[in-house]
C-alpha cells in the first residue's frame, strides 16, 4: 500500500495544497513552523480520522475559515482508493471513500497502515504509562477492528461509570446502578487485556531480533505486558475498590491504567538506563512496529517520520534508515545532510516554505551529478 497524493483546502497553514508521493521515499524539507508536520498530519488523519497531536477538528481548519478538506488517493493491492475527510467547526467530520459516506469513523480504519514516528516517540519508555497505552492503542486499532470497537466500548462504559461516581456526591442513592457499568467495564475489559497480552508477545518476539542487531548484539532487550489487573480479578477488584471510587470520584481499577514493562540485560531501562539506551529502545520498539503490521497483514505500512534524524546519533540514522528500504516513507527535516552521510537516495524531496511547496529532486540529483 502507498499514499499517492493528498490534496488540502484551508488546513492549519495551507489555503490549497497538491502533492504526489513517491512510492518509496519523500522528504519535506524546510525550515521550523513551515507547514512539513501539517502533511504528515493529513496523512495521518487519511488512516485514521484523528490528529497524531490530539487536536480538536475546529484548531486543525485554517483559522478565519469554517471548514476544511482533505482528499487523499491511495494504492492497495493494486486499486486506487479516495478517502475525503471533511472538517467542520461545529459538527462532525464526514469522511467518504471513493466518495461513498461511511456512517463510523472505524469503518475507515484498516484500509492504510500508518506508522507515526516523532521526537516525542523517543521518550516513550521515560514518559508515563499513557504513552505507552497509547503506543499499545495506535496500532492495534488499525490492525484489529474487533480490539476499536472494544475499546471504544470501554471508554464509554468508563466515563460513564466516572461520571456517576460524580454524580453520586450529591445522589448516594444512585449507587446501586454502579454495576451496570461494572458489567460492561469487565466485559471490554477482559477483550482488551487479552488482546494486548498478545499484542506485546508478539512484539517481544520481533523486537529482540531487532536491537540486537542495532546494538551489535551487546545487550538482550525483553518487552512484557505489566496489566494494572488480571482479568479474572477485575470483577473482585471493581468491588474491592467502590467505596475509594467514589471518594476520589474515578475508577483506580482497569485496562486505561496497564502499562508496558520493558529491560535491557534484565534491567529495568525506565529507571535505570542512560538517555542513549532509552532512545535506543525506542527506536527498536518502533521498528518492530513495522515488521509487525507487516506480518499482519502481508503487506507493508505507511511510515511517516516528522524530524525523527537529528534527534539521534550516526549509528542510529543509520539504523533507522537501513529499515526503510521497502517500505513507502515520509519524512520531515530541516537539513538533508543526514541522508547525505548516510548516501541515502533521494527519491522525490520538497522543500517547504510558509504554506507552499517545491519540488528539487532534480536540482538536487543534478548538483550532485
Amino acid at each position: 500500500m502507498i499514499i499517492k497524493s493528498i490534496e488540502l483546502e484551508n488546513f492549519r497553514n495551507y489555503d490549497s495544497l497538491s502533492i504526489n508521493f513517491d512510492e518509496h521515499t519523500t522528504i519535506l524539507f524546510g525550515d521550523n513552523a513551515q507547514g512539513k508536520t501539517n502533511i504528515l498530519e493529513s496523512a495521518y488523519m487519511s488512516g485514521t480520522t484523528k490528529s497524531h497531536k490530539g487536536s480538536r477538528d475546529k484548531e486543525i481548519i485554517k483559522f478565519g475559515k469554517d471548514e476544511s478538506h482533505i482528499k487523499t488517493v491511495v494504492v492497495k493491492n493494486n486499486r486506487d482508493y479516495q478517502i475525503d475527510i471533511h472538517l467542520k467547526k461545529n459538527k462532525s467530520k464526514g469522511i467518504a471513500i471513493n466518495r461513498v459516506p461511511i456512517k463510523k469513523a472505524a469503518d475507515l480504519f484498516g484500509l492504510i497502515n500508518i506508522i507515526f514516528f516523532s521526537p516525542e516517540d523517543l521518550n516513550i519508555i521515560k514518559n508515563g504509562p499513557a504513552e505507552r497505552r497509547k503506543f499499545m492503542d495506535a496500532e492495534l486499532c488499525q490492525i484489529d477492528k474487533i480490539y476499536l470497537s472494544d475499546l471504544t466500548n470501554y471508554n464509554k462504559a468508563l466515563n460513564q461509570r466516572n461520571a456517576l461516581l460524580k454524580e453520586m456526591i450529591y445522589k448516594p442513592e444512585l449507587k446501586d446502578t454502579l454495576a451496570v457499568w461494572d458489567e460492561q467495564l469487565i466485559s471490554y475489559g477482559k477483550k482488551i487485556i487479552n488482546r494486548r497480552q498478545q499484542f506485546i508477545n508478539d512484539i517481544n518476539i520481533i523486537v529482540k531480533d531487532i536491537h540486537s542487531k542495532i546494538t551489535a548484539q551487546k545487550e538482550q532487550i525483553d518487552v512484557s505486558y505489566d496489566p494494572n489487573i488480571e482479568d479474572i480479578f477485575f470483577l473482585d477488584e471493581l468491588v474491592k475498590n467502590k467505596e475509594k471510587d467514589m471518594r476520589f470520584c474515578q475508577t483506580s481499577v482497569g485496562p486505561h491504567r496497564d502499562d508496558i514493562k520493558i529491560t535491557v540485560d534484565g534491567i529495568d531501562i525506565r529507571k535505570f538506563g542512560s538517555q542513549g539506551q532509552q532512545r535506543t529502545c525506542a527506536l527498536s520498539l518502533k521498528l518492530s512496529e513495522i515488521k509487525l503490521v507487516e506480518n499482519t497483514i502481508n503487506d507493508k505500512p505507511i511510515l511517516l517520520l516528522d524530524d525523527v534524524l537529528s534527534e539521534l546519533d550516526k549509528n542510529r540514522q543509520s539504523d533507522l534508515l537501513d529499515n526503510l528500504l521497502d517500505t513507502q516513507t515520509i519524512i520531515t527535516c530541516t537539513g538533508l545532510d543526514e541522508f547525505v552521510k548516510n548516501r541515502f537516495k533521494l527519491n522525490t524531496v520538497y522543500k517547504v516554505t510558509d504554506g507552499s511547496i517545491e519540488l528539487i529532486t532534480e536540482e538536487l540529483n543534478g548538483g550532485r551529478n
